[in-house]
């Protein structure tokens, strides 16, 4: 088995607990619009860019939105998610995910973020892990969200490191497809541990120390 000197990991739903927050917000926009909208929608948002994602609510819309005004609702959506980011704390990292950062630093593998969220910063910083990494990409920096391969092809660039050595971590469809795109073995955990283009299917983060061991 081959030892991975670079991961990248993706943020919502691999290294914080967010997806409640964004179903929350979206579901607020919906009951305002007056569109139907339920987990099922919602999951098929997982890894997909803020206005990707509102493309996919409104089709079950009863009218044509203006780009102007999607671009109002994309807005509404993300203050609402930011007041709900208030109350992330420490205890909304994933399970084992301080340790085993702390655990592939000690055997000096580079770790980064890779993240189409523009609020990957200030939810790093509100669960403490600003500094637990040795770069972070995020939707800031990028034009292209996820299935294209910008963020982490960016991650790896400031990583100093090639595509092929590098580990992505993801639990969406749209990062794992990102990830092959980019050239680079995927680990696979949550819904994206079933998927056929995985290079590694794991239940928790620690597995990672078996597969780079």
């Amino acid at each position: 088995m081959m030892r991975y000197e670079n991961i990248i990991f993706d943020l919502d739903g691999v290294l914080v607990s967010t997806d409640e927050y964004h179903y929350q917000a979206w579901q607020k926009i919906a009951d305002e619009e007056g569109i139907y909208f339920d987990r099922a929608i919602n999951n098929r948002l997982r890894g997909v860019s803020r206005m990707e994602s509102l493309d996919i609510i409104l089709e079950r819309a009863g009218k044509k939105y203006t780009q102007a005004e999607k671009e109002a609702l994309a807005q509404r959506k993300n203050t609402y998610y930011q007041q709900l980011l208030g109350q992330l704390t420490s205890a909304d990292t994933l399970k084992g995910v301080r340790e085993t950062l702390l655990d592939l630093r000690q055997k000096d593998v580079h770790i980064a973020v890779g993240s189409s969220s523009k609020n990957t910063m200030r939810i790093l910083k509100q669960v403490g892990l600003e500094n637990a990494f040795d770069a972070i990409a995020d939707g800031t920096e990028i034009t292209k969200s996820k299935p294209d391969p910008e963020v982490f092809l960016l991650a790896a660039q400031k990583l100093g490191a090639k595509p092929e050595t590098c580990l992505v971590v993801e639990d969406a469809a749209a990062g794992v497809n990102a990830g092959c795109n980019a050239g680079m073995p995927v680990a696979g955990i949550g819904e994206a541990a079933k998927s056929p283009r995985i290079t590694y299917a794991i239940a928790e983060i620690s597995d990672l120390l078996r597969i780079i061991a």
